[in-house]
């Protein structure tokens, strides 16, 4: 049985990639634009200015054009951003992939047929987010590649919303739009499409406060990449509308071997007819393309040992064996199974839930039924590396084969002279096979040929009575329909007449076009005409040539001309309602995760308290405490939620909060669509910095859905900030004025990964009951690591970090609320920093008195102010 197939997504960081991606069957091409606001900054990317060439080369190809504009937008650049929407949407591009609410709110202003994407930067993790990115006008939802076949499943089965999944490539190890490394370690946002891979660097692994050994284990937080093709057929049962290759930062080679092997790969399965012995070269040309090993990711659900190889952070290849022994220019390889990069089937879904977690979380475990590997012989020409144990070295011993030999279990590789330094190549390292020319070759040979043609659907009318015209009737994708007559009037024939057979010969001869037909209807033709053929022949050339210029300008929109951007503030302002819980005093609001903390906060004599207890363990408790004492109680979400753990929400609902503070799309939603029960009132809603509220439309779409106040994002230094509030009512957001940066939150356990063998929650013992971890980097300074209830680790910045030099200017500016966030602080540390705020906000001390009292790090957000900005007054010429 033939199944819908879902569309092959590949990526284009340059028009050679973009030419690979289309030659070798890609439905769809996703890219970025040098004019910025794309999560790949670093890529080559493509011109504002050649945009509309750019699409009629994808549109020719019978493909998809998705821009990403997938990066926060500051306030100031608000005007920039729509003059560029309505640039993209005159060009003719198909879809938007955005993370940012006001580049979705924005794009419909000024186009409202335009297709909005949520990318995985949005961090849309369940039904309920879905709902928030459908409100926005999204049509499609880019799932977090954190997500199970069980649980995408569950997705799909709950939202009408398309679903995209990754399926090929690098992982990320912090969910996505989740990650504040690179602002808080390297002065540059990967929300602003800046990463600076801080997953990809060394750590020490620090236990209790002693540095644990791993020995050559120590890149903790680089995951291998991910090879999903086990998953495909399960994907394509559920329905999953794209299937999307990591990549924009790689070459033409690395997107023509994924490419080409996933296509082969899904149209298999997709007819009922995969084939396994195809599939093992492909993974084997993917493997030598790029590869830091592959892996199934979180397809399977969670596996804390395998995800993370821990030995080197960049591209290895082939695993082909270990060192024997070496002999002059030859290196004698044993073959082993121990170090196979990829083998394994996903097997079928297991719906027991941990005995803690909500009713109805699922996962996938892994098994080995259908296993699949991909196979790698070594040839002369191609490259090899030895692993030294010294990953960061430039110049690892390795070079191009010149000599091949099999021996029993194994080869001798033969090197020539210049080669590598062989005197460091000992027995035992590991060998990996790092290229191929061939594929190189392949790669040449596929750019070298011209577009692709005959990829276009085109579905014909053709109708006709005796002394009429005929007339053909064209539909192409996108809208696009273009109507011809002929000059001549049809006449009786002689003989048979035109006929199906001679249409498709003569009409529809469509070689050398970007067409292929797809639909002939003559019913409306009657029977027994004649008409030259030179005429069908000239209908055709006109039609044709019609249609491909309307297909390669794309989809059939309308676009607004003039600003719509204060029209849609004023429109968005509106419906922002007064509300008691507005703050008009100052507040200052702590937020802890211990016993501890709450104790130095009873004893500070303060009226609020945010409870942050990650594992959920002891919040009761914690909530009768704090209430016991007089304070109003705040009770922070889960970061992330997904499908199957709405049990979260729920139980703090059951705690009857005062307000809940709102850490994720879900819990926004949830919250929102809730009814109070009678005789109650439905607890205030605030929204922390993880929503990336960063500019002044998406913050009045969200005080319109009813949420109470925002915090401020990460993202902003006190010059965005202050733009912010020029169109924002200052006493309905929160600034975190004393916090220890939470850099990474990720679904892998470094607990799991370094202290246990188990894969999950049911084999690992549970080791971050009884210890305390942090990762020391590259320059000494230690970074916490706690676990939450979802078994996901949140790595937070070994500094606090103070914003106090800007409350006197944030007072004026009738900001009223200052949280102050506490981590391991002991509540002697806890009470010694809140007495500091205390007596800043009571404008008693200085800023700076209060920083030396609080003993931090002063700076506000993550940038202080080194994020560029593009200047407000800079517009995209037209």
């Amino acid at each position: 049985m033939t199944r819908r197939r879902p569309e092959i997504l590949a990526p284009a960081g340059d028009l050679d990639s973009m030419k690979a991606a289309l030659a070798s069957g890609a439905d769809a091409i996703y890219f970025g634009l040098d004019e910025g606001f794309n999560a790949r900054a670093r890529a080559e990317n493509f011109s504002l200015a050649t945009l509309p060439e750019t699409l009629a080369l994808v549109h020719r190809a019978g493909a998809r054009a998705y821009l990403t504009l997938n990066t926060l937008v500051f306030e100031p650049e608000l005007p920039v951003v729509e003059n560029i929407l309505r640039r993209i949407a005159e060009a003719g591009v198909d879809a938007l992939i955005v993370q940012d609410p006001a580049i979705a709110l924005v794009a419909r202003a000024v186009c409202p047929q335009m297709e909005v994407h949520a990318s995985t930067q949005m961090t849309i993790s369940s039904a309920e987010g879905a709902r928030f990115a459908k409100g926005l006008g999204a049509t499609r939802v880019v799932v977090p590649r954190e997500l199970s076949v069980a649980e995408i499943r569950r997705l799909a089965s709950e939202t009408d919303v398309e679903l995209e999944v990754f399926i090929h490539g690098a992982l990320c190890m912090s969910w996505s739009g989740q990650c504040l490394t690179s602002e808080a370690w390297g002065g540059r946002s990967a929300n602003r499409g800046q990463c600076a891979q801080s997953c990809r660097l060394p750590y020490d692994l620090v236990v209790d406060g002693q540095t644990r050994e791993l020995g050559d284990v120590q890149y903790l937080l680089s995951p291998k990449d991910l090879a999903g093709v086990m998953a495909v057929p399960q994907l394509v049962e559920i329905g999953v509308h794209s299937l999307k290759i990591e990549g924009r930062q790689k070459g033409p080679q690395y997107v023509a071997t994924a490419v080409q092997g996933y296509r082969r790969w899904v149209d298999g399965v997709s007819a009922g007819t995969p084939d396994t012995g195809a599939l093992r070269k492909d993974l084997a040309d993917m493997t030598l393309s790029y590869s830091r090993g592959f892996s199934h990711g979180f397809f399977a659900g969670s596996d804390h040992q395998t995800l993370v190889e821990g030995r080197f952070p960049k591209h290895r290849g082939a695993y082909l064996g270990r060192v024997e022994s070496v002999h002059g220019r030859d290196v004698r390889v044993v073959d082993d199974t121990e170090g196979r990069l990829w083998t394994g089937g996903l097997g079928q879904d297991d719906e027991k839930a941990r005995p803690d977690a909500p009713v109805g979380k699922v996962s996938s475990p892994l098994e080995t039924e259908t296993p699949v590997a991909a196979e790698v012989s070594p040839r002369p020409g191609m490259g090899v590396v030895f692993d030294d144990g010294h990953p960061e070295d430039k110049h690892e011993p390795g070079g191009p084969l010149f000599r091949v030999e099999r021996k029993g279990r194994g080869w001798v590789l033969g090197f020539g002279n210049p080669g590598p330094d062989l005197g460091r190549v000992k027995p035992g390292q590991r060998v990996w096979m790092t290229s191929d020319p061939a594929l190189a070759k392949r790669t040449e040979e596929l750019l070298g040929r011209g577009e692709p043609e005959g990829r276009v659907p085109l579905e014909l009318t053709v109708t006709g009575a005796a002394g009429s015209p005929l007339t053909v009737l064209g539909r192409a994708r996108g809208g696009h329909v273009y109507s011809v007559s002929s000059e001549v009037a049809l006449a009786e024939a002689r003989g048979g007449g035109i006929d199906e057979a001679l249409l498709r010969d003569k009409l529809a001869a469509l070689g050398g076009t970007p067409f292929t037909l797809t639909g002939l209807d003559t019913s409306g033709l009657a029977a027994g005409l004649h008409l030259p053929v030179s005429e069908m022949k000239a209908l055709r050339r006109r039609l044709v040539a019609e249609l491909s210029e309307a297909v390669a300008r794309g989809p059939v929109r309308t676009v607004n001309e003039g600003s719509t951007l204060e029209s849609l503030r004023a429109s968005l302002r509106e419906r922002v309602q007064p509300t008691p819980r507005a703050v008009e005093d100052v507040r200052l609001l702590p937020l802890c995760r211990t016993d501890e903390q709450l104790e130095a906060v009873i004893a500070a004599g303060l009226p609020e308290v945010e409870l942050d207890w990650m594992e959920l363990v002891g919040l009761q408790r914690a909530v009768e405490r704090a209430r016991a004492a007089g304070l109003r109680v705040t009770i922070a979400t889960v970061r992330v939620q997904k499908p199957g753990e709405e049990g979260y929400d729920a139980r703090i609902a059951k705690l009857k909060p005062d307000a809940v503070l709102v850490r994720h799309w879900g819990a926004m939603m949830h919250f929102l669509e809730r009814p109070p029960a009678p005789g109650e009132t439905r607890p205030a809603l605030h929204a922390d910095f993880s929503l990336n509220v960063t500019n002044s439309v998406t913050a009045l779409h969200l005080l319109g859905l009813g949420l109470d106040t925002l915090t401020f994002a990460h993202d902003l230094d006190a010059v965005q900030l202050g733009a912010m509030l020029e169109h924002l009512p200052a006493e309905r957001f929160t600034v975190t004025v004393h916090h220890h940066i939470s850099t990474f939150h990720t679904e892998h356990c470094v607990y799991s990964h370094t202290l246990s063998h188990g894969r999950d929650y049911r084999s690992c013992g549970r080791p971050c009951e009884k210890h305390r971890v942090s990762l020391r980097d590259h320059k000494g300074l230690e970074h916490p690591v706690v676990v939450d209830v979802g078994c996901r680790n949140t790595v937070f910045n070994a500094q606090a970090q103070s914003a106090a030099s800007l409350v006197p200017s944030l007072l004026t500016r009738g900001v009223r609320r200052f949280r102050v966030e506490f981590v391991r602080e002991s509540r002697e540390e806890a009470s010694r920093v809140l007495s500091a705020y205390q007596e800043l906000l009571a404008g008693r001390i200085s800023p700076a008195e209060a920083v030396r009292r609080a003993a931090v790090h002063e700076q506000f957000g993550v940038t202080k102010g080194t994020m560029k900005v593009l200047n407000p007054t800079f517009t995209v010429q037209r």
